[in-house]
């Protein structure tokens, strides 16, 4: 679908008029929700440490399988 210059002038205007005119937001984040945020990240990584340890075990294991029996 193909938006016509009439349609993306608008949307260009309209989000431009949103960025000039935006608002005070008067929210702050408290030290309970930055430790909650460093423990997600904490537990992402470790996540994927443990995926990737995992994933190359299988990985070797099929190759030494493999070369084993040729």
């Amino acid at each position: 679908m193909r938006l016509s210059r009439k349609s993306a002038r608008l949307i260009i205007l309209t989000g431009g008029l949103f960025l000039i005119y935006a608002r005070d937001a008067f929210a702050y984040i408290d030290p309970g929700t930055g430790s909650f945020v460093l423990q997600v990240i904490i537990g992402a990584l470790l996540g994927v440490a443990f995926a990737i340890k995992s994933f190359w075990k299988n990985v070797k294991a099929f190759f030494a399988k493999l070369l084993s029996k040729g």
